[in-house]
């Protein structure tokens, strides 16, 4: 299995996984109105994919993120959706998408990331309630579930008001980030660094956490792509 950046041949097989999972009413879910008409962001959009017996890719899991606006003035990320196929829920596989695509999101200068999902769940990568106490969405949603993480310390202080899309020119730079990658971090191999036989070393990303001495994860980088694979020992999911 791989994690990898997705591609647009990728795109039916998310849609039948997304159905799969939670069914034909998700369009009329609150968050889809902020994705409405509004483009994802590609370097943060990863799918899982395995290989049948013809060597086909078949696609297991989806993350993505949306560009969004708290208040009229807070650039901030949406997570979601993000789903797994049937046979691997359980094994861990949601968890290294959700750490690989933050740790992605720190690294392309991304300040904050809101999504609406089971706090209990979410609450082992950093997010937190406490954070959008302020914050409103734009239709009905159990508002326990609205939860934040701020990827640069204080980055959702102070935001409220409504949660909404974004300008044309806002999302653009929400997309691309906005602060430099974290060189001196990735340039650095981690210790006892485990590499594939044939493989060359690669360096290791020790970006994500609720701050940077916290919540220690590690995962291989290229400087081409993140991915995950079976046969490599990847961090703590």
């Amino acid at each position: 299995m791989i994690i990898t950046v997705e591609e647009p041949k990728h795109a039916a097989a998310i849609e039948a996984l997304l159905d799969a999972s939670f069914g034909p009413d998700r369009f009329a879910k609150t968050a889809y109105r902020l994705r409405d008409g509004v483009e994802s962001i590609p370097a943060l959009n990863l799918v899982a994919i395995e290989h049948d017996e013809h060597g086909r890719e078949v696609v297991v899991g989806t993350i993505r993120y949306w560009p969004i606006l708290v208040g009229g003035t807070t650039q901030s990320i949406l997570l979601g959706p993000i789903a797994v196929a049937a046979h691997l829920q359980g094994s861990g596989l949601g968890s290294k998408m959700i750490r690989m695509s933050l740790n992605k999101a720190v690294a392309l200068g991304h300040k904050s990331v809101i999504l609406v999902g089971d706090a209990p769940y979410y609450e082992r990568f950093g997010f937190s309630r406490a954070l959008t106490l302020g914050m409103q969405m734009p239709g009905p949603v159990d508002m326990s579930r609205l939860l934040g993480l701020e990827l640069v310390e204080g980055s959702l202080a102070g935001a409220a008001g409504m949660i909404g899309k974004p300008e044309q020119a806002d999302a653009q730079e929400v997309a691309i980030g906005a602060t430099p990658v974290m060189a001196s971090v990735l340039a650095a191999p981690a210790a006892n660094a485990p590499v594939l036989a044939g493989d060359t070393p690669a360096p290791f990303s020790a970006l994500f956490s609720r701050t940077a001495a916290e919540r220690l994860w590690t995962d291989r980088v290229r400087r081409t792509d993140w991915f995950w694979r079976d046969d490599l020992q990847a961090g703590a999911a």
